[in-house]
């Protein structure tokens, strides 16, 4: 993590309702302090990681020797598309109606 220097770095209440209001979040007091002193702890951590010495440490992929084995990538009763529209609530041609779930969305 070098080049991270985040020893001086405190998040604030007004970064943390900042953050929550781009995400269209609605955070009451109590929350937002939560929130504030959470993600300090967090930033804690990090810059106590970032104080370890990795510079000889060979990267780990994996904590185990086990390889995975992976299944041959096969298509299987391709032509299953009348069985699946049977299935739909409500379908129109080859295409499976669902609900718009954006305001504004097309109706029909």
């Amino acid at each position: 993590m070098k080049g991270i220097n985040m020893a001086n770095e405190q998040i604030t209440r007004e970064e943390v309702e900042h953050v929550a209001s781009l995400a269209k979040l609605a955070l009451t007091d109590a929350e937002a302090d939560m929130f504030t002193d959470h993600l300090g702890k967090i930033f804690d951590i990090v810059t106590t990681l970032a104080e370890v010495d990795t510079e000889n440490v060979k990267p780990t992929y994996s904590v185990t020797e086990m390889q995975t084995v992976l299944r041959d990538d096969v298509a299987v009763n391709a032509q299953q598309s009348q069985s699946l529209l049977n299935n739909a609530p409500e379908h129109q041609d080859t295409l499976i109606k669902v609900p718009a779930i954006l305001d504004g969305g097309a109706e029909g």
